[in-house]
């Protein structure tokens, strides 16, 4: 399998589905629409919805039932971003090589148009009823997403993060931090693929420690990338965390560390997801890219 050219053919069919359940530019709302545009058509590598869709297919999952999953699982992850580049967070200018939402559009439109994004996901959710007769795979799979979205989940994790933004943190917190801001839809998008094609629920459990552990080296290499990469690479500002005062692995641990808790993370979910005795090679080469990003 010549990896690259899958993985950009299915983050071109993620790009496509996405493209489907964006809201229309017109009426009053017009600006806010655009705004809303704007940030979910600023590119990205398109993980999420790629891991609902490739979950979805190793459980034998078929047709378009995912579809919706996909494109509101990135609104959810894009409204995350609005916020986090706002003045009164991350500050930043720059994401995913261009000026953040707020930049273009103003700081109450960037507030708005997260909000009406993460609105947005669920009523795009609601349409996967649509699709199928199995309407209990589709309770499930919502219950997950809003879960891994809220305060037990994304939004829990971010609020931590403000929280102590700047402070001195153990292990343990930076810990909750990661896997709820990070690892929490991440395990959402993998669980929700997985039920939406019939998996059982000790499969879903296993599905869901080896997103865990993803989504936690996910974070780790973000971390060690904003050190080690240019701004050009990566699409955003560098040196973010330092200038933000922000604790990460590698402030606590060190490039190498930090680097060699990624790879075991990385290797313990493929292991996991090999346990699942399916087989689906561009997902655990998906994984393993993880280790080597340089964006």
């Amino acid at each position: 399998m010549n990896f690259k050219d899958e993985l950009k053919k299915r983050t071109e069919e993620a790009e496509s589905t996405l493209r489907k359940y964006l809201p229309e530019e017109g009426g009053f709302a017009k600006t806010m629409a655009e705004a809303m545009n704007y940030s979910m058509t600023a590119g990205g590598k398109r993980l999420r919805p790629i891991l609902i869709r490739e979950m979805y297919r190793l459980f034998g999952g078929e047709g378009e039932l995912c579809e919706p999953f996909m494109a509101a699982m990135e609104m959810i992850h894009t409204h995350s971003l609005v916020h986090d580049d706002l003045p009164a967070l991350d500050n930043d200018d720059y994401r995913r090589g261009r000026l953040t939402t707020h930049k273009v559009y103003g700081e109450a439109m960037g507030v708005l148009s997260g909000v009406a994004l993460l609105n947005r996901a669920y009523e795009v959710m609601l349409m996967a009823f649509d699709l199928t007769e199995d309407k209990e795979r589709v309770i499930s799979a919502m219950k997950i997403m809003a879960d891994k979205t809220g305060i037990n989940g994304m939004l829990g994790g971010q609020s931590v993060d403000v929280e102590n933004d700047g402070k001195p943190l153990k292990r343990e917190m930076l810990n909750y931090i990661y896997k709820n801001k990070t690892s929490a839809l991440i395990e959402a998008s993998m669980m929700t693929g997985a039920v939406l094609a019939g998996a059982s629920e000790e499969e879903i459990r296993i599905v869901e420690q080896a997103a865990e552990d993803i989504g936690l080296a996910f974070q780790i290499q973000d971390d060690i990338l904003d050190v080690t990469s240019t701004q050009e690479e990566l699409g955003k500002p560098i040196h973010s965390d330092e200038k933000n005062n922000k604790v990460t692995y590698v402030s606590l641990m060190g490039i190498q560390a930090a680097a060699g808790k990624v790879k075991e993370l990385s290797d313990h979910a493929v292991e996991l997801l090999n346990s699942l005795d399916r087989e689906n090679e561009f997902l655990d080469l998906l994984v393993e890219s993880l280790v080597s990003r340089r964006k």
